[in-house]
């Protein structure tokens, strides 16, 4: 992948983005969730873009590496700040990280402009060409895993739970459309709360947790 200047562009600006790399990831986004992915081709992204295929190919070398990198976005943000969590002074307690990071992940899944999340289920995600995704997601996971295992004695296919709960709101997705569900701003909090409650951790602590949290995401 490169990020060099690509050729002059057919026409002005269609998409959002402060260069053409962002457009290129804007227009796949959309047509691999509604028209999907083995549909979409190189010619039909540099169409809805604005630019000539050829310059398509100065940001991504194939159609799997714009599919990685849209992947990506689905990820890298929470995995930083799951990272960030574990930096902070004082530190949280292991409830507290976990629902930060449970609601920082479900809204980051819930408001991107494209239903980029419901793209986990096409089946060219488990090629070796996506590895670096994978190695990623993973990542995220165990920071889930270690922050619920800390925060109640479980076995490990309950430590699981809130990762999958998480995961499972790009299904309140419509069609994978960027319109939202009408009370999508509280569905990340409402499942973070969940994700401690799957583990045990009692209904009187919540409303602190959910107190931290929002304190955390508000910065």
């Amino acid at each position: 992948m490169t990020t060099t200047r690509g050729r002059p562009r057919l026409r002005t600006q269609r998409r959002p983005g402060i260069s053409a790399r962002d457009e290129i990831l804007d227009a796949a986004g959309e047509l691999f969730t509604t028209r999907g992915y083995a549909s979409t081709s190189t010619r039909t992204i540099a169409e809805a873009v604005g630019v000539r295929q050829a310059s398509l190919y100065h940001y991504f070398g194939t159609k799997d590496e714009i599919l990685c990198a849209l992947l990506h976005q689905t990820v890298t943000p929470s995995l930083r700040f799951a990272e960030r969590l574990t930096e902070l002074d004082p530190a949280p307690t292991p409830p507290q990280q976990l629902h930060a990071l449970a609601a920082f992940d479900g809204t980051q899944l819930l408001t991107g402009r494209w239903n980029l999340g419901a793209l986990y289920l096409l089946p060219e995600l488990r090629q070796a060409r996506l590895a670096s995704f994978w190695a990623d997601r993973e990542r995220l996971r165990r920071h889930y895993l270690r922050f619920s295992r800390a925060a109640a004695t479980v076995d490990d296919d309950t430590a699981d739970l809130p990762f999958r709960l998480v995961e499972a709101l790009v299904n309140m997705r419509a069609g994978g459309s960027s319109e939202q569900p009408t009370d999508g701003s509280a569905l990340p909090e409402r499942v973070a709360d969940a994700c401690l409650r799957v583990l045990g951790v009692p209904d009187h602590t919540l409303a602190a947790i959910r107190a931290h949290t929002r304190g955390l995401l508000a910065h």
